[in-house]
């Protein structure tokens, strides 16, 4: 592809088009989707897929429901939310978001949304015309001073959180509920509703010191008002092919269950059952083969641009995509970004995760993880030979 053939990025709108300009590149690196090869287990899945697509004609769909839910809230620890019975399923996150953007909207609600986060939230939301605010993401990180920063900063009917967040990887779960628990407690001491998105919460599971504790259950004995927002997309490689799910708090279930009906029936039989497997999968090998990629590609990563001038920033949970600081002053992401380009090597500026503030993002970068190996070295090889330039 010759230069000229190429987009002008700087036109670009959102992260969304610069990740569909990626998918035309080289060495992507941008858009946080699995694009790595099958495992050996998960090769066996693939080799039943004719199975699954006959087992899928002969059940009803309640059936394939049941057994993906049971499966996801088994992997995920969640035993209060399968009980409860009130998951309902979509077939991407943004769906699952925009219902939720729909309740907003409908009950006039503003809502104040975590600033960085990957900004399709917010085109979401203000599409639907709900009144939005930053919260930034550093009031939540001293759990002891969490209430009273959320009392001096939050003016919103709701607040909206991504945990672990992308693309920084904190979390308010890292020590058990405390800093989850004082973001309840606030919202229900405030009448403030409370969404989550858990799309990333995978890969807390990766990370033995961290791991998930039963947010549910803690959600219901509080009475907290809430919706949170659940995903398969980003953890395991099957062709995007994937579910969302969105749970709501009882006292706006039946609200929350017009409005999704209003926009879908259901998500494929034959989706449920292949994705289901996946999820076993994974139970069985704890997670080794979601785990190993990611570790394996962040290191390289690391390694790679080790002393050059982008600064790795360590996360608390190590999800599927890596956040760097720029450190000359002078150099910002989108300058970088656009060499990086040319070069055929894609990653995402940090401006438009900085929804309200993009002259913070300009500097940072993010880099997708979820690569075959052998591809993403030959990035970090390519990425290494760019930022040389800027050595010194």
């Amino acid at each position: 592809m010759s230069l000229s053939e190429k987009a002008d990025v700087s036109t670009f709108v959102d992260l969304t088009q610069h990740e569909i300009e990626a998918l035309k590149t080289r060495f992507n690196l941008a858009d946080a989707h699995t694009h790595q090869r099958q495992s050996a287990s998960q090769e066996r899945i693939v080799s039943r897929l004719p199975e699954l697509w006959h087992e899928s004609e002969t059940k009803q769909q309640a059936h394939f429901e049941r057994r993906f839910l049971d499966a996801f809230f088994r992997l995920h620890r969640q035993p209060t939310a399968l009980a409860m019975g009130r998951t309902l399923l979509s077939y991407s996150a943004s769906v699952s978001t925009m219902v939720a953007g729909m309740y907003l909207k409908q009950r006039g609600m503003s809502v104040a949304l975590v600033e960085p986060c990957f900004d399709n939230l917010v085109d979401l939301l203000r599409n639907m015309q709900v009144p939005i605010s930053p919260l930034d993401e550093s009031a939540l990180h001293d759990k002891d001073a969490l209430y009273e920063r959320l009392v001096e900063q939050v003016d919103a009917d709701a607040i909206y959180l991504v945990d672990p967040n992308n693309p920084t990887g904190f979390t308010l779960l890292a020590e058990g509920l405390e800093g989850f628990r004082e973001v309840v407690r606030y919202c229900v001491d405030h009448d403030k509703v409370l969404v989550m998105d858990f799309c990333f919460a995978s890969f807390a599971l990766c990370d033995e010191t961290i791991g998930r504790v039963d947010v549910y259950e803690l959600l219901e004995e509080s009475g907290v008002t809430y919706m949170v927002m659940e995903d398969t997309g980003k953890t395991w490689p099957i062709q995007d092919a994937k579910c969302a799910m969105i749970t709501a708090s009882r006292d706006i279930q039946d609200e929350v269950y017009n409005l999704h009906t209003s926009v879908l029936l259901n998500v494929s039989p034959f989706v449920l059952n292949m994705v289901t497997q996946y999820v076993e999968d994974s139970i069985s090998d704890g997670f080794a083969s979601v785990r190993g990629i990611i570790e394996t590609n962040g290191e390289a990563a690391r390694k790679a641009l080790s002393g050059s001038v982008l600064e790795f920033q360590e996360p608390v949970v190590g999800t599927s995509v890596a956040w760097f600081r720029i450190t000359p002053e002078n150099l910002t992401a989108t300058e970088l970004q656009a060499v990086l380009f040319d070069e055929e090597v894609y990653v995402l500026p940090g401006t438009f995760f900085y929804w309200n503030t993009p002259a913070r993002g300009e500097r940072y970068l993010r880099l997708a993880l979820a690569r075959e190996p052998e591809v993403f070295a030959g990035a970090m090889e390519r990425m290494r030979k760019v930022l040389e330039r800027y050595a010194g």
